[in-house]
């Protein structure tokens, strides 16, 4: 099947794009507002987009009447938010947080999690959260029904049992983030494998043998009368 997007209205784009754009991250991301409220949504379209600067991305939608949702409005006033990473233990606290709380009320103590300071920031970081990263916006894209928002990460807190401090790899069999798929659908990171990326020079050796082998193959079956059309 093919889709033209410009013949699709708003919800059947979105159900394309997040049925088959998975597993995606969830950020359950603090901020705080003027008065020093504090505010935490999930949001599943978030990703990390580079190391040098640091950057990772939101894209947030509006209310259905076009206002700023808490966390939007928060970080355009301050300039600061914290992702905060969802685990299994935190799992169900992450959906408390994404209901349709009033501005004035604190989602964080809401869903039974702890706010702790930050080292740069007014916003507070989710003491539960197995990893929180600390960041500064740096430029957002406005489009009608939606912010796209660049973050740079100023720090990262990672809980010790999630990270081998040698290394500074994580621990697999330790950390098993929540993944959003569709709708009401999740999935933890849990089955893991190794698939090596060999030097083009072992690619090319490798493709080699097996046509050799291949070809040897072909010489040794015997053709039979009824291969032949």
């Amino acid at each position: 099947m093919d889709f033209d997007f410009s013949q699709l209205n708003k919800q059947e784009r979105y159900k394309l794009l997040v049925s088959f754009i998975v597993p995606r991250p969830i950020a359950l991301v603090t901020t705080v507002d003027a008065e020093g409220v504090s505010n935490a949504g999930p949001m599943s379209f978030f990703n990390v987009f580079g190391d040098e600067p640091p950057i990772l991305i939101l894209g947030i939608q509006h209310r259905p009447d076009g206002r700023f949702k808490d966390t939007t409005r928060n970080i355009h006033d301050s300039g600061e938010f914290v992702v905060n990473l969802v685990n299994e233990r935190i799992a169900p606290h992450m959906i408390t947080t994404s209901l349709d709380f009033a501005p004035e009320e604190d989602e964080v103590s809401a869903a039974g999690l702890t706010l702790a300071p930050s080292r740069h920031l007014r916003a507070g970081r989710i003491l539960e959260a197995p990893v929180a990263l600390e960041c500064r916006k740096t430029e957002s894209l406005e489009y009608p029904n939606r912010s796209v928002i660049v973050g740079e990460v100023l720090h990262m807190h990672v809980q010790d049992e999630y990270i081998d401090p040698a290394t500074l790899r994580v621990r697999p069999e330790a950390y098993h983030p929540l993944a959003r798929l569709h709708a009401d659908a999740y999935l933890y990171a849990e089955t893991q494998f190794e698939l090596p990326r060999p030097s083009l020079e072992q690619w090319r050796t490798a493709q080699v043998s097996v046509a050799e082998h291949g070809a040897a193959a072909a010489c040794a079956t015997p053709v039979m009368s009824h291969d032949i059309d």
